[in-house]
């Protein structure tokens, strides 16, 4: 039987090919979190990092976005949240440049709507056309939205969000990284409130260990 991160990792990848009916029970089995064998930098300064690993076509990502984005409200100064996009394949390389294009060009008030067109809207946002032409109905003129979605600067920080998904040893979405050594998810304590609790636990002990 396949482990639930397995599952999340294969209705991300499902989406792609239309499986969009396809949407596994999340069920606890394990530890509600893993720890990393080599502790990861901060990037950030001498701020925290917590780290979302996403992808726009996983729905548990979708359905789990407003729960995320309040909790985000509640971090503190001394604390960097991060998004990262997933790409567990080529077909799913696109969505992680539509995500650095958002930021490159200060839209990220986008981001809620991208997993929106996808998954109540119905649009196969997984292509460069269809991404720029979604873009362009958002207002972002299509040139300048090409632009940053070929820049060396988006190429950069999607070879980089790759490089993270291997070294946090991401095996499905969303999952939470928290102070460069804790990874916890939904698949892993059982349902996406409870993932959000133990990240919060794993944040309050990194913390606490910084004082």
């Amino acid at each position: 039987m396949k482990s639930s991160s397995t599952l999340f990792r294969f209705v991300s990848a499902a989406l792609l090919m239309g499986a969009t009916a396809l949407v596994p029970a999340m069920a606890q089995s394990g530890p509600a979190f893993k720890t990393l064998n080599t502790a990861q930098p901060s990037g950030s300064g001498d701020k925290v990092e917590v780290m979302e690993f996403f992808a726009y076509s996983c729905p548990h990502c979708a359905e789990m976005e407003p729960m995320i984005e309040k909790w985000v409200k509640t971090l503190p100064s001394n604390v960097a949240f991060i998004r990262v996009p997933v790409a567990f394949n080529a077909a799913m390389q696109p969505m992680q440049q539509l995500y650095y294009s958002l930021e490159a060009l200060d839209k990220l008030d986008l981001h809620p709507k991208v997993f929106d067109a996808i998954h109540k809207q119905g649009k196969k946002l997984f292509t460069k056309d269809a991404i720029v032409d979604w873009a362009a109905d958002q207002g972002i003129d299509k040139a300048t939205f090409t632009s940053a979605f070929d820049s060396f600067g988006v190429t950069a920080k999607v070879k980089r969000a790759t490089e993270m998904t291997d070294t946090y040893a991401i095996e499905g979405t969303p999952s939470i990284a928290v102070g460069g050594k804790y990874v916890t998810s939904p698949g892993m304590t059982g349902d996406y409130a409870s993932s959000i609790t133990q990240a919060q636990k794993l944040l309050d002990q990194v913390l606490a260990e910084k004082k």
